[in-house]
């Protein structure tokens, strides 16, 4: 690796220390079993550690959560090697929280957590719903799904833990002329208020192009666009999201996070392989402590963006023990609507529980 890599990696603690400054000042009236403020990270930067194995993992067994969505259902589609179920992320500097899923469940009496964002906002969401199941496998829920929103509630603590379909956090609207994606407006955040806890994630939409892409022009300013750079576009977007968040979030009543960059496997390049190769037959971590591909350029952008701001924000910081875990994908083993390889989604269970357990570490 060469020095500019080196740079780049300082660079962005720099950001992640001043982040996690500005985040962890926050004070307010703390709502009820959910502290708002000091802020563990602040002493620990739980990105650096190694993956670790760990008799008392997974947290859950597939068989236990009937409601896996069929893309992270590796074992149900016939994943016939184990071992990626058995790691546990150990931060270098400090323990985390042992997941305690009544405990999550109680502290949530009352309440909403809500994620909002693309399929790797639903893969967490899934992970959480199967995390705190699997604790409380007597008490009864009910899982409902219309449109863009699905909601998991426990009814007899009258806790609610949802999930909005919102890859790209801006507006898409349709006109006489095609779909314009508007990046300073924000209007679907009404569907937001009124969440305890809300988890934000949004970057692979971004990178979409042809048939799959979303939009058919950009509108910024009351410019519009053919197209843009992608990264200039996301970082226009996250800005719109965060002056929303300025103006309309009361920190004393609404804990926010966002959810790091969840990384892909699709260039097995990056941890020595040849080219071609990518996630598929994976089956061990990386056994380094940082990724030797570098760092994702959309985290440097999301800590920029999340560093600017006044009100507090706190960073799930996923991405680079993330970026470890090659063998974490569905690869040939799961199933969304096509039978192409899976580098970007995470088998269930798998390494979005431990993004839980970030989460749940934070907020008590």
């Amino acid at each position: 690796m060469g020095a500019d890599y080196f740079l780049a990696r300082s660079l962005s603690r720099v950001v992640l220390v001043s982040l996690l400054l500005v985040t962890g000042a926050a004070t307010g009236r703390a709502l009820r079993g959910i502290s708002h403020s000091g802020w563990r990270y602040e002493s620990c930067d739980v990105s650096l550690g190694s993956w670790v194995v760990d008799p008392g993992y997974p947290l859950y067994g597939a068989e236990s959560c009937p409601f896996i969505e069929n893309e992270f259902d590796c074992l149900g589609h016939g994943r016939p090697d184990h071992d990626y179920l058995r790691y546990r992320w150990q931060p270098s500097g400090c323990n985390l929280s042992r997941f305690n899923g009544w405990d999550f469940l109680d502290r949530m009496r009352g309440k909403k957590l809500m994620f909002v964002g693309d399929s790797l906002g639903l893969n967490q969401w899934q992970s959480l719903t199967c995390m705190i199941h699997a604790a409380v496998p007597a008490a009864k829920y009910v899982l409902t799904r219309v449109g863009d929103l699905s909601v998991f509630r426990f009814p007899e603590y009258n806790a609610e833990f949802s999930f909005s379909r919102n890859a790209l956090l801006v507006d898409i609207v349709s006109t006489p002329t095609g779909r314009a994606l508007k990046l300073d407006s924000i209007l679907s955040a009404k569907f937001w208020q009124g969440a305890d806890v809300l988890i934000f994630d949004s970057w692979h939409w971004w990178l979409h192009t042809g048939r799959k892409q979303p939009w058919d022009y950009i509108i910024d300013g009351g410019k519009i666009y053919k197209d843009l750079d992608r990264m200039v576009a996301y970082e226009k977007a996250l800005h719109t999201w965060a002056n929303w968040v300025e103006a309309a979030v009361d920190p004393q009543k609404t804990i926010i996070f966002f959810q790091g960059i969840s990384p892909d496997h699709s260039n097995g390049t990056y941890w020595g392989k040849p080219p071609g190769t990518s996630c598929i037959g994976e089956t061990k971590p990386i056994l380094f402590s940082t990724y030797p591909g570098g760092l994702h350029p959309a985290e440097v952008v999301l800590q920029k963006v999340l560093s600017e701001m006044k009100k507090p924000v706190r960073l799930l910081p996923v991405t680079t023990l993330s970026q470890l875990r090659k063998d974490g994908h569905p690869s040939l083993y799961g199933y969304g609507g096509h039978r192409a390889p899976d580098c970007s989604h995470w088998c269930l269970p798998g390494v979005p529980d431990t993004w839980n357990v970030l989460l749940y570490d934070a907020i008590i």
